[in-house]
């Protein structure tokens, strides 16, 4: 008898020992708190994001805010987690505050990324080629570059450009808007077969919808080789250490531009909503929470993998 609990108690052991160390994070990590600036690709990984840890067991809270104030935001403390640190773009923001210890990165979300003037496909064959064609243009663009917020860092790059005169551009106007309505007025332009310039970016689905071409030699001024960038998450300072789990997953998750490209597409050609299209589209590719949730667990601490498959339906 003694012999069987003997066995018995070093079966346990072995089996304590073998199992994976499942932590968690405290209670005070349940609430974790994001950014989302309205541009539809932060709000489709986002979105992605909130659906996992909410099957985590945690219970996200998303706000919408302006870039400016959301790295504000974060260097105060009042937003843990932030999706869109588009780089090099806003690297005059984020380096001084990466650097000072006010804010963290957590990883890159995404590379081969772009950003930079684009025109439709007609007035770059019609000539609008490069930056310094736009100026050659100015009568016919009614000395007007379209592009998203005000606030961003995209519009501040432009308005450099434009108070320094690079490229000839004195005397243009930099029309601010959102996101979509600059997408509705290009789309009104190409309609009356009128050239535009505007700022792009991919992944969106204006790549594939809208006939466009990316102007070149652009003197690296929205990042080397004419806006090739990077998108990377931040945190607020402290945050990986105080909540070591979300901050294992927010390291793994890594996205692709065919990924966001379809999320996009969902949510601006279809309308669907950003956490239904980020449901849909987990439940159809299982096999990235794999890589994303490899040693991430439940907030209270259980195989993070199942919870989230079962809570998915999958």
């Amino acid at each position: 008898m003694i012999v069987k609990r003997l066995v018995a108690c070093l079966s346990l052991s072995a089996a304590l020992v073998s199992a994976p160390a499942f932590a968690g994070d405290p209670a005070s990590c349940s609430k974790p708190r994001f950014s989302d600036v309205g541009w539809t690709d932060i709000s489709a990984t986002t979105a992605i994001a909130n659906q996992i840890l909410t099957n985590l067991g945690y219970k996200p809270n998303v706000v919408i805010l302006s870039v400016a104030v959301t790295f504000k935001s974060l260097e105060n403390g009042d937003v843990d987690v932030f999706l869109g640190n588009w780089m090099p773009l806003q690297e005059p923001t984020q380096v001084p505050l990466v650097k000072a210890g006010k804010i963290e990165v957590a990883g890159t979300n995404l590379k081969d990324a772009r950003i930079g003037f684009a025109v439709p496909k007609t007035a770059y064959d019609a000539g609008l080629k490069t930056y310094a064609d736009v100026a050659k243009f100015k009568d016919k663009l009614g000395g007007k570059i379209y592009s998203i917020e005000a606030g961003s860092s995209a519009n501040t790059t432009i308005s450099k450009m434009i108070a320094d005169n690079k490229f000839g551009l004195s005397g243009f106007t930099l029309v601010e808007s959102s996101e979509q309505a600059m997408l509705s007025q290009v789309s009104h332009k190409i309609k009356q077969k009128e050239p535009v310039v505007f700022f792009g970016w991919r992944p969106h689905p204006m790549n594939i919808n809208v006939p466009m071409a990316y102007l070149s030699n652009g003197d690296d001024v929205f990042g080397p080789n004419d806006g090739g960038a990077s998108v990377l998450t931040l945190t607020r300072a402290g945050y990986a250490k105080d909540c070591p789990n979300v901050g294992r997953f927010l390291s793994n998750l890594q996205f692709d531009v065919a990924t966001e490209d379809r999320l996009m597409s969902d949510i601006l050609d279809k309308g669907m909503q950003p956490d239904a299209a980020a449901k849909a589209w987990l439940k159809q590719n299982p096999a990235v929470l794999d890589r994303w949730l490899d040693g991430v667990t439940t907030l209270d601490g259980k195989p993070g993998i199942t919870a989230v498959k079962s809570g998915l339906g999958m």
